[in-house]
């Protein structure tokens, strides 16, 4: 129990002093960019006083560590800023006049609160069509190492890491959806325009989970205990879920929480093409837009993602095999 907590809280100092650095660094380089965020906010018709007035009024003439001291401390408080383009609303661009600088303009929080629900099921459904395609096609080459098993998922694996994901998400949508009508891809209008996006991402996944658990499991069978395990007269269901799978999982886990940023990237490109509405829509939209508090925004909720998913893994890897020191 000491252990586990111990594991917990510097599991957690380190993610914070992530969270930390990747907001810090991306803060300092949004500021760096040629332009003047306040020119965003009020748009092109400001005069240059009022658009200095306003700028000093944001803080943004302030040197950037004292912006992103105040940025911070309000982040604490639950308050990522607001947007410099979306009004109240979160679907328009706003523009400002004179001294309404921030006035309608949509809260980062609430953007991100709107998003992510949509992104959340994507996710969700892409790992459940990888883990379709991935856990037979590996556990039936690990199963059957050098035989035509194994060599399915070689090249199952390596087609789908050839096939390039805007592609793919492109051919999809004009054949499934523009052609023959079969499902809905563009936009969002119910769960069924979920589907070819998912479907999308899980193409993406899969092989190197599929290589993992089929390297994984044939490494397992030719451990010492489940030679024991035989001779011992256990049946070969006990054996596979009981020694081999168990520890097969352990090393397809700990894949999962490296490959997080990865799947975090190829939702960010498969949203925008489908304009589904999610986080990685959101994203390129504020980046076209240079809408700096949303990138922002977003880069944190990114970190604190990945370190919280990380987190799990680990938990979840330890209680599957308790020898694993935390």
């Amino acid at each position: 129990m000491v252990s586990l907590v111990s594991f917990l809280v510097r599991r957690i100092l380190q993610g914070v002093l992530i969270i930390l650095l990747v907001s810090f660094g991306i803060f300092a380089v949004l500021r760096l960019v040629p332009g003047d965020p306040a020119r965003l906010v009020l748009g092109p018709m400001a005069s240059d006083q009022v658009v200095e007035a306003t700028a000093r009024e944001m803080g943004l003439r302030d040197p950037i560590p004292i912006q992103y001291v105040h940025w911070l401390g309000a982040a604490l408080h639950g308050d990522l800023g607001q947007s410099y383009i979306r009004a109240l609303n979160g679907s328009q661009v706003a523009e400002s006049q004179g001294g309404l600088a921030q006035a309608g303009k949509a809260h980062v929080l609430d953007l991100i609160g709107r998003a992510l629900p949509y992104t959340l099921q994507l996710s969700a459904l892409a790992l459940l069509f990888a883990a379709i395609i991935a856990i037979p096609l590996g556990i039936a080459g690990g199963m059957r190492s050098g035989e035509w098993p194994d060599k399915l998922v070689l090249y199952v694996s390596s087609a789908f890491v050839s096939i390039p994901n805007f592609w793919l998400a492109v051919v999809l949508a004009l054949v499934v959806t523009a052609q023959l009508h079969l499902i809905p891809s563009i936009g969002y209008q119910g769960f069924s325009y979920t589907i070819l996006p998912a479907f999308v991402i899980a193409i993406e996944m899969s092989p190197i989970f599929m290589r993992s658990l089929s390297s994984s499991v044939s490494g397992a069978r030719q451990r010492g205990f489940v030679s024991l395990a035989e001779i011992r007269g256990l049946s070969r269901w006990r054996i596979f879920f009981g020694h081999i799978l168990r520890n097969a999982a352990v090393p397809v886990l700990n894949l999962f929480g490296v490959q997080i940023g990865a799947l975090l990237g190829g939702i960010l490109i498969v949203e925008f093409i489908f304009n589904y509405p999610g986080i990685g829509l959101l994203t390129v939209q504020a980046v076209l837009q240079r809408d700096f508090p949303v990138i922002q925004g977003v880069a944190v909720l990114s970190a604190v993602l990945f370190i919280v998913i990380n987190i799990l893994v680990d938990l979840v890897s330890t209680w599957i095999d308790p020898r694993l020191d935390f």
